[in-house]
């Protein structure tokens, strides 16, 4: 089993990170803030002005050590990769696949009811953790409704309706979003999904999140050998990791969204934290973003059973699970690809 290692994430403005020896050095205005062993690392992410020496990029590159780079905001600039690993014949075959029109929306339909089912099961959650709480009839409303959808999903598809039920059930999960946040309502009010730019606080915690587990699960795939740019539901874009977030649906709600939610539900963090732009655009203070980044990283080491592999696995090592069954899958090791399905 796969250990779950750290993500070293830095977003104080103007550190630097150095290399010395077998260590990763971060400096602030030169004086030295914290060294970090790199056999301990998994990766790193640098968030805002935030530079490294050329060494460091070797460094991470010789050990398997990811290395990206995102703006304040959460917008990815740039990956420092090394060799790739895994085996030409595994990318021959995935990319196979994603000229199979069949196959392709049978991979798309797995990852679209895995996303759904999860995302049913946070409504679902809420009504139980708050029996009282305010819009529930809404909640109930929706559940079903993606209910019928994931009925609908049970037989094969074309890729265009796989992509219709996605979008339909997403609009009708974000429609009762705010309902599942039951305090610092005002402050944080959720009307719609807004992506770039994040047009209100909790969009601003959800764009956030979702980039930090994107960055998770393109380093998953790389590490199985995969191509994180060749999708199967997320059509092929220059510069996009769509197989990326392909799998990445599976863990949207369950990792990203319930970790907004609490944080919001227990006050951890507060609308003083968020910032208004003159275009409208809602960006975090740094103190915030550090916040958002020590919780993830808590919600990454709690533990769960795998539902198909049956062990205790540490959140973190979802997407690395995953990437590891879906290339068992290309290699003919398994008939059909198992989505990870919360319980």
């Amino acid at each position: 089993m796969k250990k779950l290692l750290n993500t070293l994430y830095i977003s104080t403005p103007h550190s630097y990170i150095s290399k010395e020896n077998e260590k990763l050095v971060v400096r602030l205005d030169k004086e030295l803030s914290k060294e970090f062993p790199i056999h301990l690392l998994e990766s790193v992410v640098c968030i805002g002005h935030v530079t490294c020496s050329s060494a460091v990029m070797g460094l991470c590159s010789e050990h398997g050590v990811g290395l990206a780079f995102f703006s304040e905001n959460g917008k990815f600039i740039a990956r420092v990769n090394g060799p790739l690993s895994g085996n030409v014949l595994l990318r021959r075959a995935q990319y196979r696949i994603a000229d199979d029109e069949s196959v392709r929306a049978e991979l798309a339909r797995r990852f679209v009811v895995a996303k759904i089912a999860n995302g049913r099961n946070v409504l679902l959650r809420a009504l139980r953790d708050y029996p009282d709480i305010e819009g529930s009839e809404n909640l109930k409303k929706t559940a079903s409704y993606m209910a019928e959808i994931l009925k609908a999903l049970q037989i094969k598809k074309t890729i265009e309706t796989v992509r219709g039920n996605e979008g339909d059930a997403a609009r009708a999960y974000f429609s009762v979003f705010n309902d599942l946040i039951v305090a610092q309502k005002k402050e944080f009010l959720f009307k719609e999904r807004s992506r770039r730019p994040p047009m209100d606080n909790v969009n601003a915690l959800l764009s956030f999140v979702y980039t930090l587990l994107a960055h998770d699960t393109v380093s998953a795939l790389e590490g199985v050998g995969l191509d994180s740019a060749v999708g199967y539901l997320h059509a092929d874009r220059p510069g996009r990791p769509s197989l990326a977030l392909d799998l990445m649906e599976e863990f949207r709600a369950m990792i990203a969204d319930r970790l907004v939610l609490n944080l919001i539900n227990r006050r951890q963090v507060k609308s003083e934290g968020f910032i208004t732009t003159e275009s409208g655009a809602v960006t975090m203070d740094d103190s915030t973003r550090k916040e958002v980044i020590i919780n993830y990283q808590e919600r990454k080491k709690e533990e769960i059973v795998h539902p198909f592999i049956n062990e205790r696995i540490p959140i973190g090592l979802l997407p690395h699970i995953q990437a590891m069954l879906l290339a068992r899958y290309m290699r003919g090791d398994l008939d059909s690809y198992p989505p990870f399905r919360w319980k």
